[in-house]
């Protein structure tokens, strides 16, 4: 049955594919964003990929009266939360806007769900809630900590969530622990687009390649991996977006708070994914090896098979193709 879903920060780069795949799967979509880290094209952009219209209204999550009239304006059944910065270097050097902003607004926003009656809630978790993990592939039992101000954002966030879920039965929550989305919309026209120099791996990547950059900087090549350099979980952003809505039609079958690992379930060193966008563009990347940047952990691989158990859910596209679909977004 079709639902009417909010996406906070649905016009960012994996909010725009999830409001996609949510659309494809036959619910109605409203998206909160206000444009901090996004842009207003990925509206039409939406809309076109799916040929279904989207309601936006422009808002900040940390503004209750304006969630309550969202979520009660537009008759809400469930939210996805995904509204947040996200930078973890720039956590280190703003703490105090990343607590404001990533915890402020999530209990803004879950006070104005209670205050409508709405309780199905997914949650934007990330990987960076197990901290330097000692078992890789990890699984969800593993120990949870975080090594940057960012992480510790998430690991409050989910700690909020299960609190709320034992206070009050009719909480559905599921958080989804992203590994590292990579990859665009394979009709090229939507796509991470960050606003200023980019922070992750893949736009430096694909900025070298236009020209933009000289080189990628590859931040450490003397940790215990294949080659040196820091090895990850890099998860097409349409397998990561599939993931929600496994997610999302899970919740009203169940009660209480959980949490998933959305991963491909294999790591990709930083100097393997520079090698596999250089053999998708035809151009031979550039990059020049740095220091390790604090807050960083030598490998993150996600072990998603409770995601498969019990949502249903798997990752079914590789490096290679997340490299040639962003590198598609690129020529347009």
């Amino acid at each position: 049955m079709a639902q009417q879903i909010l996406v906070t920060g649905g016009a960012g780069y994996i909010g725009s594919h999830v409001a996609v795949e949510v659309l494809n799967a036959g619910h109605d979509v409203v998206i909160v964003d206000n444009f901090v880290n996004s842009s207003h094209e990925s509206i039409p952009a939406v809309e076109a990929a799916t040929g279904k219209s989207v309601t936006f209204v422009e808002a900040d999550v940390t503004d209750r009266a304006a969630m309550v009239s969202v979520l009660r304006d537009h008759n809400i059944t469930a939210v996805i939360h995904m509204a947040a910065l996200k930078a973890v270097g720039e956590s280190v050097d703003q703490p105090l806007s990343y607590y404001a902003n990533n915890i402020g607004g999530l209990v803004t926003l879950l006070d104005a769900m209670a205050e409508v009656g709405v309780y199905q809630f997914v949650f934007s978790s990330s990987a960076t809630v197990y901290g330097d993990a000692k078992e890789v592939p990890i699984p969800e039992s593993a120990p949870l900590s975080a090594t940057n101000p960012y992480g510790q954002t998430k690991l409050m966030a989910e700690q909020i969530l299960g609190d709320l879920a034992v206070s009050d039965d009719r909480w559905s929550i599921l958080a989804l622990r992203y590994f590292n989305p990579v990859g665009a919309h394979p009709s090229g026209t939507i796509s991470e687009a960050p606003k200023g120099k980019p922070n992750n791996l893949m736009p430096s990547v694909m900025a070298a390649a236009r020209g933009d950059l000289d080189q990628v900087m590859v931040f450490g090549d003397d940790y215990d991996t294949v080659d040196g350099t820091g090895v990850r979980d890099y998860i097409h952003v349409m397998d990561l977006a599939s993931g929600h809505v496994a997610a999302l039609e899970s919740l009203s079958a169940r009660a209480g708070f959980d949490a998933y690992n959305l991963g491909l379930g294999s790591g990709i060193s930083v100097l393997e994914l520079i090698a596999a966008a250089s053999k998708a563009s035809g151009i031979d990347i550039a990059y020049e090896i740095a220091d390790r940047r604090p807050g960083d952990v030598a490998a993150s691989v996600a072990d998603p098979s409770r995601a498969k158990a019990d949502l249903g859910w798997s990752a079914k596209l590789d490096i290679d193709r997340a490299c040639q679909d962003t590198w598609r977004s690129q020529k347009r």
